[in-house]
């Protein structure tokens, strides 16, 4: 581990020796340096993020926990490569949280490697997107951990999302109007998460995503960015849903979650798993509003052996709402309110519950530079109720 740690910051400094056009570094939060090629056919942001994170829960009957931690920590790589239309983003996870999940699918190696993606606008609005990389699923997925409104995403998220895989996606934009826009995606994917090093044990995962913005962009991708730090003039509004199919999935989360072994762990329980999403975000004046809907069903959900006993594993099915509203003041605090609801189904054999979370942030640099906290009451059906603090320090370079 210390090996390759120092292998990146070796890297890096043999970046910054090379004979560039333009080594600059930039102003706080665009990267810790900036590189162009003497001919101007490759450019590289180099930039660095990491967040400190404290916790203290507290159980309706015990146990009372506590703990501190660097949440995430990541270096990212971007720019583009013999054209501005052939772009690149390459990050890498750091922290143990980053890197957890090592198992035989991985090579039994940490996953080290969170996007590998090549990006090519190859004709007018088109482009395609290549490599490893967030899925087009739930909006507060797609949104960087770094540019959250609060500590951490819910637990819609957590139960839902369909996050990293490697495989291609295509997206396209056009207008209606001069400022009624409407984005298209589409991806196909392995389908089992990412780093994952072996042969494809299922089928293939299908991702395809609709948005509609009819008043426009937002300011600075605002849409996917929590707070309405720009401060938005006029209103601003983008729904979107997308629609999720993995074929034969072998894992209790689509793409996640454990992998479901059958016959003593010769073989793999198979099933279609489709996810369907719909969410917004609504932005004006410092005020926001986001909301997700989420509905997952599977073919076979519960895992049988060929005798046709059950495994006790069983796909993660069921629904969840997500709604989030804050107000950002011009002292740059600002106050957020979540409530997100989660129903399991009873194959699921996993608790539903209501989560109430109220919100405190100091904006210093913007995302750039904050610090947030939460408190959260958790309700659990059939489990003791939990109530939960936060305190994070975000910062990047």
């Amino acid at each position: 581990m210390k090996t390759k740690i120092t292998l990146i910051w070796v890297f890096l400094f043999a970046l910054t020796s090379l004979n560039a056009q333009e080594v600059n570094s930039g102003k706080f939060g665009k990267g810790l340096f900036n590189l162009v090629g003497q001919d101007s056919s490759w450019t590289m942001k180099v930039g660095f993020r990491f967040q400190l994170l404290g916790t203290s829960t507290w159980n309706e009957n015990g146990p009372n926990e506590s703990n501190f931690l660097v949440r995430r920590s990541r270096l990212k790589f971007d720019g583009f490569a013999f054209s501005p239309k052939l772009k690149y983003k390459f990050e890498l996870g750091l922290s143990n949280r980053d890197m957890s999940g090592a198992s035989a699918f991985t090579s039994n190696s940490p996953r080290y490697i969170m996007d590998a993606r090549i990006m090519w606008n190859f004709h007018e609005n088109f482009e395609l997107w290549v490599g490893q990389g967030k899925l087009p699923g739930n909006r507060e997925r797609v949104i960087s951990s770094g540019d959250l409104q609060l500590v951490d995403r819910s637990r819609l998220n957590s139960r839902f999302n369909i996050d990293r895989d490697i495989g291609a996606m295509l997206k396209h934009h056009f207008n209606v109007t001069d400022k009624f826009l409407i984005n298209e995606t589409l991806s196909v994917s392995q389908g089992e998460g990412r780093n994952v090093t072996g042969i494809n044990l299922g089928g293939y995962q299908y991702v395809g995503r609709l948005e509609f913005l009819p008043f426009g962009n937002f300011s600075s991708k605002g849409d996917y960015r929590g707070s309405d730090l720009k401060r938005e003039q006029k209103p601003k509004l983008s729904v979107g849903a997308s629609y999720e199919i993995n074929n034969d999935a072998v894992r209790t989360r689509s793409n996640r979650g454990s992998y479901m072994f059958i016959d003593g762990g010769t073989d793999f329980h198979k099933t279609n798993v489709n996810t369907v999403f719909v969410d917004g975000m609504f932005k004006y004046k410092g005020y926001s509003f986001m909301f997700e809907y989420v509905d997952r069903t599977a073919d076979n959900p519960i895992a049988k052996n060929t005798d046709g006993t059950e495994t006790g594993d069983a796909v993660q099915v069921g629904n969840g709402l997500n709604l989030v509203t804050g107000y950002l003041f011009p002292s740059n605090w600002e106050i957020t309110g979540r409530y997100t609801d989660i129903n399991m189904d009873a194959v699921s054999n996993s608790n539903s519950d209501d989560m109430y979370t109220l919100g405190l942030s100091k904006y210093i640099a913007g995302h750039k530079l904050k610090v947030q906290s939460d408190i959260s009451y958790t309700n659990i059906h059939g489990s003791d109720n939990e109530l939960m603090f936060r305190l994070q320090m975000d910062i990047h370079f």
